[in-house]
């Protein structure tokens, strides 16, 4: 009965990037909630299997998705291209379930509890993408390439250390769902008590 859990999907889109201080930007955090149905903790897991959201193979209980777009300006300064001017706009989307009818009580507790810890856990996620959206602006800003009066070689360059980071970030959300969801974790918990709840 147990259901794979996502704990991100990749979305991003990297437009091209900033010299002067780094920016103020405000990231916009959004629930987007999925119907589900039941009148116990079992009843309300199964509906979650049944009508979670479809993420590769299978369905998930939750999953966090960002779209990630860039203002960028590079500048050619003697010989070389410098990034000068770097804001991100960042769109972080968590979908959750949502039952679509009020709950028993001794279930709605249930379901506050198994709830809330799966919100924590994707919270945890949308944390290490606006961290990694906070590396790339550090790189990013006044990032030079020398011998690039044509700002091409420094596209390529940032493109490069785009994907580290990038990769850095899913690699910290791998092994933060290894821990949370393997025997006797965090996720697995959630799930058995809601599943042996009422």
């Amino acid at each position: 009965m147990t259901r794979a859990f996502l704990p991100y999907a990749l979305a991003a889109v990297f437009a091209c990037a900033p010299v002067a201080a780094l920016a103020e930007w405000q990231v916009v955090e959004e629930v987007r909630p999925y119907s589900i149905s039941g009148k116990s903790g079992a009843e309300l897991y199964e509906s979650i299997g049944a009508r979670g959201p479809q993420v590769g193979i299978g369905r998930v209980i939750a999953h966090t998705t960002f779209k990630l777009t860039w203002t960028r300006k590079y500048e050619a300064q003697g010989t070389s291209c410098v990034i000068t001017t770097n804001r991100p706009k960042l769109i972080i989307t968590y979908t959750l379930p949502k039952p679509s009818a009020a709950l028993p009580p001794a279930v709605g507790g249930s379901w506050g509890s198994f709830i809330a810890g799966v919100q924590a856990h994707e919270r945890v996620h949308g944390d290490t993408i606006k961290e990694m959206v906070k590396e790339i602006e550090v790189m990013s800003i006044g990032l030079t390439v020398a011998d690039d009066p044509d700002c091409k070689k420094i596209r390529i360059e940032l493109t490069r250390r785009l994907g580290e980071i990038s990769a850095k970030q899913r690699q910290r959300g791998r092994d933060f769902d290894k821990v949370e969801m393997g025997d006797g974790g965090n996720i697995q918990q959630l799930i058995l008590k809601l599943v042996n709840g009422p």
